[in-house]
């Protein structure tokens, strides 16, 4: 069955080289292999992986593709912050950031772009959702 299969999240980039370096420097995953396809390849927890896949400008969307859960939310920002990472702010009707987080119900996300314009969110869970 699929619910017992490691997945590999694809993520579409313009610039495969350049993503990697931010993924592996920047956000300190672990380079496993590159395809043939020229799909860089990284460990995530649990044995689960990324691949960048090199894609035509304009692959991306305007929505999260990928979100870490993280014990420690403000923790993580400053670690990635600390590596360069820059965050994004939100001052919505119904949706606003402060230092850098937004609260949505038991949930705490913050978002930041990768070098090809993927969004993507560390998120802390409150220990009634762990």
């Amino acid at each position: 069955m699929l619910t017992a299969t490691r997945t590999t999240t694809m993520l579409p980039v313009e610039d495969a080289e350049r993503a990697g370096r931010f993924y592996a420097d920047m956000l300190g995953l672990k380079p496993v292999t590159t395809n043939p396809d020229g799909t860089r390849v990284f460990a995530l927890g649990r044995g689960d992986g990324l691949g960048l896949m090199p894609a035509e400008k304009g692959a991306q969307t305007g929505h999260t593709v990928l979100s870490f859960e993280v014990p420690d939310l403000e923790g993580e920002i400053r670690e990635l912050e600390g590596r360069g990472v820059r965050f994004d702010d939100y001052d919505l009707p119904d949706f606003k950031t402060t230092n850098h987080i937004a609260v949505m119900g038991t949930e705490r996300a913050a978002w930041f772009h990768d070098t090809e314009g993927n969004i993507l969110c560390p998120h802390e869970l409150s220990d009634s959702e762990v």
